[in-house]
């Protein structure tokens, strides 16, 4: 079958044996009927027609290696470095381009990964840098009992929805993006505190983006610590910014993932925002991590 039969209802289509089932009506996408191990090239074109038309695909039950992995990733580009991590680590041995996310400790006494057990706050991923990475993966190997949900909110969804007044007060305006902070909170390596926004390592980036893509227009709000709003005093940036962060986080726009080993979750950085529920520290949790580098700087819409 080559055409999309589409069912309003069930909000679902099918083509190429593949599924895609709509996860919120806000962000993301369930994808069923397909092994990414072995995906093909008329699977891979659905699979990328569902990314664009929704942000973030959810594939369940998958089994891959490192090199399956990669190579899957691949598929939407080049691949980016990770960051170093709290730990001073960045990657799995011999494979430089997969990070590890996980509170599991290492031989040495230290986690073998980053982030922790903790929460992850609301974030869109490396957005301090001049050119932030396209999109993420996030495979799962080990979760725990309970906890570590992986939330996504919708970011063409939050700008459409945005009242006039907030609207203009942002239209033309740029938000520097702080690099100081992980979303687990951590001091990267090699940067000191900082608690002033102004003055802070980061970028610029404009707050309302075009989608390459799909052409919408989309909010691009990075995450909320240290952030700053370019050409305003600090209380004016402070209090818009909370403005902004409360009608892009609402309810309606998100919705929650609960892992399952062989998950594999994938979100657009430059559409979502995406954070993580606290986990029990003393559970193992184990997720592999690729990045799409970034095609394009984030690109003024308005």
């Amino acid at each position: 079958m080559t055409a999309i039969q589409s069912n309003a209802a069930k909000s679902r289509s099918v083509t190429h044996a593949i599924e895609v089932h709509r996860l919120s009506a806000a962000v993301g996408a369930e994808i069923r009927g397909v092994d990414l191990a072995r995906i093909d090239e008329a699977q891979f074109a659905a699979v990328e027609s569902a990314w664009i038309s929704h942000s973030a695909l959810l594939f369940r039950g998958q089994h891959l290696d490192h090199d399956a992995l990669l190579a899957f990733s691949r598929r939407f580009g080049e691949l980016d470095p990770p960051p170093v991590n709290e730990n001073g680590k960045k990657f799995v041995e011999g494979y430089p381009e997969i990070y590890v996310v996980s509170n599991v400790i290492g031989a040495d006494g230290t986690p073998i990964g980053s982030l922790g057990a903790g929460e992850a706050v609301w974030h869109t991923d490396m957005s301090y840098l001049p050119e932030p990475p396209d999109a993420s993966l996030l495979y799962a190997v080990e979760i725990p009992p309970a906890g570590g949900d992986t939330w996504l909110c919708g970011m063409i969804a939050a700008c459409a929805s945005l009242p006039p007044a907030l609207l203009a007060a942002v239209a033309g305006r740029s938000i520097k993006h702080d690099g100081t902070y992980n979303s687990g909170g951590y001091l990267r390596a090699g940067l000191a505190d900082s608690d002033d926004p102004v003055h802070s390592v980061g970028t610029p980036h404009p707050i309302i983006c075009i989608h390459p893509p799909s052409g919408k227009h989309t909010l691009y709000l990075g995450r909320r610590r240290n952030a700053y709003i370019a050409g305003l005093r600090r209380d004016e940036s402070e209090a818009l910014l909370d403005e902004l962060w409360a009608h892009a986080a609402r309810p309606e726009h998100a919705f929650a993932h609960r892992w399952r080993v062989g998950d594999v979750l994938m979100w657009d950085n430059r559409t979502t925002l995406h954070r993580r529920d606290p986990f029990d520290a003393t559970a193992r949790r184990l997720m592999y991590r690729t990045q799409i580098k970034g095609k394009t700087k984030p690109q003024r819409a308005l």
